[in-house]
């Protein structure tokens, strides 16, 4: 049997894909049970978080394996498995150990260090352990993970990489500006009570907010946290609970909100957040809104260079046919009734009329005296392959293309945000387009992964991941000699068989032999075959441990004949009580 992983997580798929893909409670336990009874896998766990789906499983066939475990996530995932497989990666054998290794580290976190995946990875275990998915292989190697999990954070300044999701969170909430400064004197409204968000409301309470207000559909939950929290020693916050319908209401006070649930919908529409800022903000005046701009000021009406801006309204100018309106553009620095600037965005019906009004010599005499540098007629040889290239321009585009770039329009300045959203669930809480909303601030999932992508590595990362590869080298061999145990196992009870075996011939052939030779005899015996084996055995064990050592097993079951069944029968037994046993 051999380890493999299938899963999705930030780093290979994008967050409109991992939201689809969450499995809620439910799922994931049917997801173990479909596993298991499939026919490649024999063991089985799920870590599911809100940046990760990884299936794990003990498979006999690898091709097999990856087929089944990649159909099981699409069905119980609701995608579509051809939509789902561009964004599944793959790790067998030893590059499995070291994926769920680096993931029990924080190296694969969205932030990186966070210590809330080793929770995870503990919750992890002990479903599968309750649904007797687990077996001896994912046992072990859960177990080790964690351990290497606490190792790295022990050893190490993994911490000091990266934080936890919710403190980083709520950093992007401030700005970049201290967390406890902004948060002081605060009102915050918490939405759920799982570990996620008792981890928002514990870290909010420390930074200083005056009060937390928890609301979950399991009122007694709720309520549970928010006595944690108004009995901590580290802090003095007013913290009460409320049912989910309170949850509009209580959005009208808030100045900062707090969602992880394992909700299929939205817990807040736009409209609902919109409606708890109502009142709350001074909507800017923004230009266009009626009242005139001053001459030169964005949204003014005064033409302040070449280009579209100098053509009147209506296209068509006042003067001899012209399609320009001369009076407006006289004054204009460099401005040539000939000149490229004089028809970019010109529409194609008004630079045929202006380049007839140009080529009939309507520019000239009186009109080239009232406009220094205007030319005469114009003669088109020397532009010729421009005068072509605009015309194919024209024919494509119907328009001559504006050629300088637009001034960039100021845009009113945001007022400054009253209330500040976190959405920390997959799928998400919060509508994605209450970001739009004016006094609003919102931070979720995907805006986490685009704010940590650039994020700097702590040079303590590469110490966790040495810690990590010699780990992983260390699970290797401990789990090949392990494989080799049972025959082992098997070869001495053998041998046992053959000792008891043989006392007894010789009570037939030496009826009057009394209990103490008899006694001294069989010892003797059991000491020359323990002699025997001790050496092979041991020996044995070491070479397993090393890497191609799987084959010293067969080599044993050949060279004594030992009967497969009982060897199998050994290792069924050591599964069971690996089963049995509880998460580290």
């Amino acid at each position: 049997m051999s380890l493999l992983v299938v899963g999705l997580s930030h780093r290979s798929a994008p967050v409109s894909v991992l939201e689809r893909a969450s499995l809620n409670a439910d799922a994931q336990v049917k997801l173990l049970q479909d596993t298991v009874a499939a026919e490649p896998a024999a063991e089985a766990a799920v870590l599911a978080t809100c940046n990760r789906i990884e299936l794990y499983a003990d498979v006999d066939k690898f091709h097999a394996g990856v087929a089944e475990l990649s159909t099981l996530l699409a069905q119980h995932s609701g995608v579509g498995l051809e939509e789902l497989t561009p964004y599944l990666y793959v790790h067998y054998e030893d590059r499995a150990v070291h994926h769920l290794f680096s993931v029990a580290c924080g190296l694969d976190s969205m932030v990186v260090g966070e210590g809330q995946i080793l929770g995870q990875i503990k919750d992890s275990l002990a479903r599968a352990q309750e649904l007797n998915s687990a077996g001896r292989l994912l046992n072990d190697l859960f177990q080790q993970a964690l351990r290497v999990g606490k190792r790295a954070h022990s050893e190490t300044g993994i911490d000091r990489a990266g934080q936890s999701l919710v403190t980083f969170g709520l950093e992007q909430l401030a700005a970049g500006g201290d967390v406890e400064t902004w948060a002081r004197g605060k009102k915050a409204l918490v939405i759920g009570a799982g570990s996620m968000s008792s981890l928002a409301a514990a870290t909010l309470a420390r930074a200083g907010v005056a009060e937390v207000v928890v609301a979950n559909r399991t009122f007694d939950r709720a309520e549970r946290l928010a006595q944690i929290l108004a009995e901590g020693d580290d802090t003095d916050v007013l913290a009460r609970a409320v049912p989910m319908e309170s949850v509009p209401f209580e959005l009208t006070r808030a100045d900062v909100a707090v969602s992880c649930t394992g909700a299929t919908g939205l817990v807040m529409t736009a409209e609902s957040v919109a409606a708890a800022v109502e009142g709350r903000t001074a909507a800017p005046s923004a230009v266009g809104d009626g009242t005139p701009a001053p001459d030169g000021e964005p949204g003014g009406t005064a033409a302040t260079g070449a280009g579209r801006g100098n053509l009147p309204a209506t296209g068509l100018g006042g003067e001899d046919g012209c399609p320009l309106d001369l009076p407006a553009v006289q004054g204009t620095a460099g401005f040539s009734v000939l000149g490229e600037a004089a028809v970019a965005g010109m529409a194609a019906a008004d630079l045929e009329q202006h380049a007839a009004w140009v080529d009939n010599g309507t520019v000239g005499g009186a009109q080239r005296a009232a406009r220094p540098g205007t030319a005469g007629p114009l003669d088109p040889t020397p532009d010729a392959d421009a005068i072509a290239a605009l015309a194919a321009t024209v024919a494509t585009v119907g328009r001559i293309p504006e050629r300088r770039r637009p001034a960039p329009a100021d845009e009113p300045p945001r007022p400054e945000p009253v209330l500040f959203l976190l959405d920390l669930a997959m799928p998400r809480d919060i509508d994605a387009a209450a970001h739009r909303l004016t006094g609003v601030r919102l931070v979720d999932i995907e805006s986490l992964a685009e704010a940590s992508a650039g994020a700097p590595m702590a040079a303590d990362v590469d110490q966790v991941r040495r810690i990590v590869s010699d780990e992983v080298a260390a699970f290797g061999a401990a789990l090949r000699a392990a494989h080799i145990t049972p025959t082992v196992v098997a070869l001495r009870t053998m041998a046992a068989d053959v000792v008891a075996s043989e006392i007894a011939r010789l009570d037939g052939r030496l009826p009057g032999l009394d209990d103490k030779h008899r006694a001294e005899i069989t010892q003797t015996v059991r000491r020359v075959v323990d002699k025997l084996l001790h050496a092979p055995t041991v020996r044995v064990k070491q070479l397993a441990a090393e890497p191609g050592g799987a084959g010293y097993a067969d080599a044993l079951r050949t060279l004594f004949d030992l009967d497969p069944e009982t060897v199998a029968a050994v290792s069924r037994a050591e599964d069971s009580t690996e089963k049995d046993r509880g998460p580290a």
